[in-house]
């Protein structure tokens, strides 16, 4: 009874409209579930048909390549991310992260992966903000797909500056030598799930995935909270 006091009387945000949520709802409203632009990657697998995968054609070899949703500017989804990677709202990381590997569990692609992977932060910018966003979308993927989930097989060696106003080639350049493999006993022969936040360009993911199959990883998919 107090708990349903206290939520009237101060309900929770949603985090992607910054409106009141209604009883029951837990970080996204109702409305707002429904609006997301959710994408059907995960339909189309690793064919043309699937224009994320088509990114990475001819620059490194990807398997499979997903995001949950489609970035718009100034929209719920960049509320969402800029919420989850600055304002400290990990357990919104994490929710995503369930829903996303539920849906790619239904369509049995958990039986395509040995290992998750997420794109990491440098110690320094770690320090800072306390916590890796891509680190909480993997948690939950892993746990909806029962995957296992290792936050540490890569290192970011160089603290890069931001990617957000950067080309395609820029971007490439600045994160080409960054990321090396920290244990490759622990991802050799494994096939894969390399997890990051957003996807622009695919230059960081392109990075990584090199670094995985150079240090003898069998196969590298990629997957985002959002594709710009």
């Amino acid at each position: 009874m107090f708990e349903d006091l206290l939520s009237l009387l101060f309900p929770e945000s949603c985090y992607a409209c910054d409106g009141a949520m209604a009883r029951g709802e837990k970080y996204i409203c109702t409305n707002c579930n429904i609006k997301l632009p959710y994408t059907d990657y995960h339909l189309h697998g690793a064919t043309e048909l699937n224009p994320l995968q088509r990114r990475f054609w001819g620059k490194v070899q990807v398997r499979y390549a997903f995001a949950y949703l489609l970035f718009m500017p100034k929209g719920r989804v960049q509320r969402i991310l800029h919420k989850l990677k600055y304002k400290g709202a990990k357990e919104l990381g994490e929710h995503l992260g369930h829903r996303y590997g539920a849906i790619l569990a239904e369509h049995q692609y958990a039986e395509q992966f040995d290992l998750i992977v997420s794109v990491p932060l440098h110690k320094y910018k770690m320090r800072r903000r306390g916590y890796n966003q891509s680190d909480c979308f993997s948690r939950g993927i892993s746990e909806s797909m029962k995957l296992p989930y290792k936050p540490d097989a890569l290192l970011r060696t160089i603290d890069t500056s931001t990617q957000t106003r950067k080309n395609r080639l820029d971007r490439w350049h600045n994160v080409e030598q960054v990321f090396q493999v920290k244990a490759s006993e622990s991802i050799k022969g494994k096939r894969i799930l390399l997890v990051d936040d957003v996807l622009t360009t695919g230059a960081t993911l392109e990075a990584c995935a090199a670094s995985l199959l150079a240090a003898g990883a069998q196969e590298v998919s990629v997957v985002a909270i959002a594709a710009a």
